[in-house]
């Protein structure tokens, strides 16, 4: 048993270090929509590989000033997607990191490609049911849901993005188990897919 636990404890600084040497100066941008575990799961993955976790929303609402609600009710949706694209743009420049981004924020054309350019996207995929439950416990601070049906708008929201999550380098479900669980599951998915990308 002890045996085990030491190779472990040996093999895992050993995998995230490959991952961050093919990686380079690129970061891991987490994609998907709000409910997914972005944050949570992102803030561990970045624990895991020693890479620091930025909030996209949390840089734009810092660049702002104020809360993304606020922007949404003062300037419209239009305005908080040009800042958010500006705000990612300028993030993908400091990698290696784990970049959690907003639910909206692949679906403009430059973001992807920047992050195309300059990540690794993994798309964390959730099931409806699961979205809905998670998200009904903060309702309130998702500007999108602000609606007088949230599960409809839910479930159209998740009818125009999915097709564009799909688009990423990577895809891992997010599911109620553990987030360790899902991390490893991402570690494991990158490490394959940087070593597919130097053979």
């Amino acid at each position: 048993m002890t045996d085990i636990t030491i190779q472990n404890t040996v093999s895992l600084p050993v995998s995230a270090a490959a991952i961050l040497t093919a990686l380079g100066r690129r970061s891991i941008v987490l994609v998907g929509m709000m409910g997914v575990g972005k944050s949570s799961i992102g803030r561990r993955l970045g624990a895991r590989l020693g890479v620091p976790f930025v909030d996209a929303d949390g840089e734009i609402e810092k660049a702002a000033g104020t809360t993304i609600a606020d922007i949404f009710a003062l300037h419209g949706e239009a305005a908080f997607r040009s800042g958010e694209a500006r705000v990612i743009a300028r993030l993908l420049e400091g990698g290696p990191q784990v970049l959690a981004t907003g639910g909206g924020a692949v679906m403009n054309p430059e973001t992807r490609a920047a992050i195309k350019a300059k990540g690794v996207s993994v798309w964390l995929q959730a099931d409806f049911d699961v979205l809905m439950r998670r998200i009904s416990k903060r309702k309130n601070d998702r500007p999108m849901l602000q609606t007088a049906d949230p599960s409809a708008t839910l479930r159209q929201l998740l009818v125009e993005r999915e097709p564009v999550y799909a688009l990423a380098d990577l895809t891992v479900q997010s599911r109620e188990v553990p987030h360790e669980a899902i991390v490893a599951e991402i570690v494991e998915a990158l490490a394959g897919f940087l070593a597919a990308e130097k053979s």
